[in-house]
């Protein structure tokens, strides 16, 4: 595969707090659809001092490069070519994934086993996300629509997105993606791709593999992403699967509740 530029930021303590621990842990966190590495800096802080963590820009989202299609197994392949030459060198990693990016994840786990220690998948299935489709396709359509070089300043684009987007808190998620380049506003990730590519993005390829690790499974409870008849297809590809409810939370369990998620990493990954 040739040299992909996939941007990543690094979260590790620079104290000393924990002897013998400091940073002795690793975790590999990959985003959802139209987020960003950086949507985990709190989660990482909270990880802190025992475990470093890389936070990924996936492919076509930040400032990582564009791809020509939309392939879950091409993104895992990118982000294990990433983790071989550094972060994952010394041995496996944990990784946590979150919608798209958990697809990501379980996808890495069963492709490259050896570099993953432990996973955990947020608010996600290894099926085709139906109920999500029509959500994200007038999300994406309502950016689309826009034109963007007729707008000179931002709270412009957020006035013009209200009327089709008046949750405040997902339309300034969507809008950390607008970004002022030469003069214009453009969007940083590959909106025509994800926006045209939208059914592909919400299924999840087939495998006959299984991952053997030990895997979390959370879910928010006001969330119709994860369902009961989720479980038999979670339970064939990671029969190592411990399932777990944040009460409270929707989609974005680990924004709207970052203590539980906090909580629930630490006990899983740093457990016995």
């Amino acid at each position: 595969m040739p040299e992909f530029e996939l941007h990543t930021t690094l979260v590790r303590s620079t104290s000393n707090e924990v002897e013998g621990q400091n940073g002795s842990a690793k975790a590999v966190f990959l985003h959802g659809l139209f987020g960003r590495g950086k949507n985990f800096t709190r989660i990482a802080s909270g990880l802190l001092p025992e475990t470093q963590s890389l936070l990924v820009d996936l492919p076509n989202h930040g400032r990582s490069g564009w791809t020509e299609t939309f392939d879950y197994a091409q993104m895992a392949d990118i982000v294990a070519d990433e983790l071989r030459k550094g972060f994952a060198a010394g041995g496996p990693v944990d990784v946590i994934g979150h919608s798209m990016g958990g697809k990501v994840a379980m996808v890495l786990a069963l492709r490259h086993p050896e570099l993953v220690r432990k996973l955990v998948v947020i608010d996600i299935s290894p099926v085709a996300a139906v109920s999500a489709r029509g959500e994200f396709q007038h999300l994406l359509g309502s950016l689309s629509a826009l034109d963007l070089p007729s707008f000179a300043h931002r709270p412009e684009v957020d006035a013009a997105l209200k009327a089709n987007i008046p949750n405040n808190v997902v339309r300034g998620f969507l809008l950390q993606n607008l970004k002022h380049r030469d003069g214009n506003y453009v969007w940083e990730p590959n909106l025509a791709l994800l926006y045209g590519e939208l059914e592909t993005v919400m299924s999840f390829p087939e495998y006959t593999s299984s991952f053997t690790g030990p895997v979390l499974w959370i879910r928010g409870d006001r969330s119709n992403y994860v369902t009961e008849a989720d479980v038999p297809a979670m339970r064939a590809l990671f029969p190592k699967t411990r399932r777990m409810t944040v009460h409270g939370a929707g989609h974005w369990v680990h924004s709207e509740k970052p203590e539980e998620v906090i909580d629930a990493l630490r006990s899983f990954l740093l457990g016995g």
